[in-house]
């Protein structure tokens, strides 16, 4: 059974959540049974425009992306050290070439607040409304190493999602 924390008062290890967890981000709709997920590995936690929000880094090639600009909400989804290899998988193979969804064992489940699923076997997740995007500019990049994780040119799109409930599993 799921317990509703809250959001206010949320403090999982915020750099930690990312680097060392790492989240399943998860677009489209549940009910329609049109979405896809990947790993990711990189984003934030925190207040804007004082909304608590989440903020996602999804490249343009990545086919989640086309779930991101067509679905208006998304989730994040923290896991036991137990699923890493299907995290891997799911970082590492497109859902355009397979199902890769049912390949990786997690089950999709609906969500309480948004359209985007959740999975069974999380641990925690976040659900998100999206509510800004911006293209990163390389311009921009003040370090210049910066630019090494973009080898192909294909800076990230970040995505700011207003956090409309965090959940974890008992």
């Amino acid at each position: 059974m799921a317990q509703e924390l809250n959001i206010h008062t949320f403090s999982e290890a915020n750099i930690g959540i990312w680097s060392r967890r790492w989240l399943l981000l998860a677009s489209g709709d549940f009910q329609l049974a049109d979405y896809n997920a990947m790993t990711v590995g990189w984003g934030s936690i925190g207040n804007v425009w004082n909304y608590p929000f989440a903020q996602v880094f999804v490249r343009p090639t990545r086919y989640t992306m086309e779930f991101m600009e067509k679905y208006p909400t998304f989730t994040l989804n923290a896991f036991a050290k137990e699923y890493r290899k299907a995290l891997n998988y799911l970082g590492n193979t497109s859902g355009r070439d397979c199902d890769k969804l049912t390949a990786s064992g997690l089950t999709a489940t609906a969500s309480q607040y948004v359209a985007a699923p959740t999975f069974t076997q999380a641990q925690l997740w976040i659900e998100c409304e999206t509510i800004y995007w911006q293209d990163l500019e390389p311009g921009h990049f003040l370090l210049p190493e910066i630019e090494q994780h973009y080898p192909q040119k294909d800076y990230h799109r970040i995505y700011y999602g207003k956090i409309k409930g965090i959940f974890q599993n008992e």
